[in-house]
């Protein structure tokens, strides 16, 4: 394997630009330093000089780079600092124009949301912790108890929501006890519905099964306990104020744990849970998109890919024809 070219003496002082004028770390330099060789051996490759540099060149570099296996952000992170050397060199008139400006690098594929299978999703809604037989009784010990099941009814009827409805956790955390013009958000147990505050400040309604409404009355059978006399919000914490994003990502977090689930649980997890079981059950996208909010169906699209992925599955255990031999 050949040696890599020195870099250019204007591509060095760019470096001590880089390190100086921009206070850029150690590692951030050594990858700009990486990018500027790539692009010296390129040139080199093709025969033409660096400071020469067309659009099409780098156009073609960037394809190189794809086929050799470089991923996306990569080749962003490359074509980046391409970008800002020819910026320098422009500034400094030893080019006339910047030939990356414009180009971009190949769209990075979105990795597929993550979602419980149904009976995972079942295993975490089912779970009810409670203080084990054998538990020492110590002073105070009745007070934690209480306390402790409240929270329970609290996390269940978190679950319920976040699985049944296919909330967000922001729209989640929103909700108010009662309906009123300051509400984000409430819950019509009556109705059997949520009405929801979602992205744009879009309002939505959307269907609360009997699960959700169950947990939905022991919660609110026991909020009181908890609640400050004037805190509007559904759901509090243990201060009595309202619940924040953040406290329901950990209380799910130590619930999944409970309920000895093998991966981490978020909850926005259940959220595309709630989507992909109700895909696969009804194959009707356009009332998924409805349910979940989604401004254009290409959004609610993606569960297609993941009720594609089922299938494949059930297709490759059950079908005489599905185990290819070698």
């Amino acid at each position: 394997m050949s040696e890599p070219l020195p870099l250019d003496d204007d591509v060095r002082r760019h470096l001590v630009h880089l390190q100086v004028e921009r206070r850029l770390a150690a590692r951030s330099l050594a990858l700009y330093a990486q990018a500027f060789a790539r692009l010296q051996a390129f040139a080199t490759a093709s025969g033409v000089p660096l400071r020469e540099t067309q659009v099409h060149h780098v156009r073609r570099w960037a394809a190189q780079m794809h086929s050799q296996g470089l991923g996306p952000r990569s080749i962003a992170l490359v074509l980046s600092a391409w970008r800002g050397l020819f910026r320098w060199w422009v500034a400094e008139a030893l080019v006339a124009h910047n030939p990356v400006e414009g180009v971009r690098a190949p769209k990075a594929a979105k990795p597929l949301p993550k979602a419980l299978s149904v009976d995972h999703a079942m295993a975490l809604a089912d779970m009810r912790p409670g203080v084990p037989p054998d538990a020492p009784l110590a002073a105070g010990a009745a007070l934690a108890e209480r306390n402790g099941a409240v929270l329970a009814a609290r996390d269940q009827c978190l679950v319920e929501l976040l699985y049944g409805c296919g909330l967000r956790v922001g729209e989640l955390v929103g909700l108010d006890l009662r309906p009123g013009p300051a509400a984000a958000g409430w819950v019509d147990a009556p109705d059997g519905s949520a009405n929801v505050l979602g992205k744009g400040s879009k309002r939505r309604s959307v269907p609360v099964g009997s699960a959700a409404l169950k947990a939905l009355r022991d919660w609110l059978g026991v909020r009181s306990q908890l609640a400050r006399v004037d805190e509007p919000a559904l759901f509090v914490s243990s201060r009595g104020t309202r619940l924040t994003a953040g406290q329901v990502r950990s209380r799910l977090k130590l619930r999944a744990l409970r309920a000895g689930l093998p991966m981490h649980v978020h909850p926005h997890m259940l959220r595309h849970s709630f989507a992909t079981h109700l895909l696969q059950s009804s194959g009707d996208l356009r009332a998924v998109q409805e349910l979940l909010g989604h401004a254009s169906i290409t959004t609610t699209q993606v569960y297609t890919k993941l009720d594609f992925g089922h299938l494949s599955k059930v297709y490759d255990a059950a079908h005489p024809r599905a185990k290819r031999k070698g």
